[in-house]
């Protein structure tokens, strides 16, 4: 398994939950994992497991695979990001920023594409 920051993963994980305009509670009355527990992750003071993980993926809008990634759960892939874009049927991007993409390390890839997911679910939700 990869090496992970739980705290860098709590923030997401956060950040997402706020987009979403979701409380704890809500969070945790869609995906059943306890509102103390979502919140000691949020914090950074525990790791989910991939169980929570799955459980909190379709409530964020998150794909399970990107939350597991994220987490090292998974092999970083040596995909690109238009590939990764395609593959989480997200639009694909421009070529210009796709060719800017691939010349950056996989974790900055997968930044990015977070990021989008993330503005694509408030776009979604305005």
């Amino acid at each position: 398994m990869a090496t992970h920051n739980s705290n860098n993963l709590g923030q997401i994980i956060k950040q997402q939950r706020i987009l979403a305009q979701m409380t704890l509670r809500e969070l945790a009355a869609r995906s059943g994992v306890s509102s103390s527990h979502i919140g000691r992750v949020e914090m950074g003071e525990r790791f989910p497991s991939a169980h929570v993980l799955q459980r909190i993926a379709g409530p964020l809008g998150f794909d399970e695979s990107e939350l597991f990634a994220l987490a090292g759960y998974l092999s970083p892939q040596p995909l690109t990001a238009a590939e990764m874009m395609t593959e989480n049927n997200i639009r694909q991007l421009d070529p210009i920023v796709a060719n800017m993409l691939r010349q950056e390390p996989i974790d900055i890839q997968r930044a990015v594409i977070v990021l989008l997911t993330m503005l694509k679910n408030l776009a979604k939700s305005s």
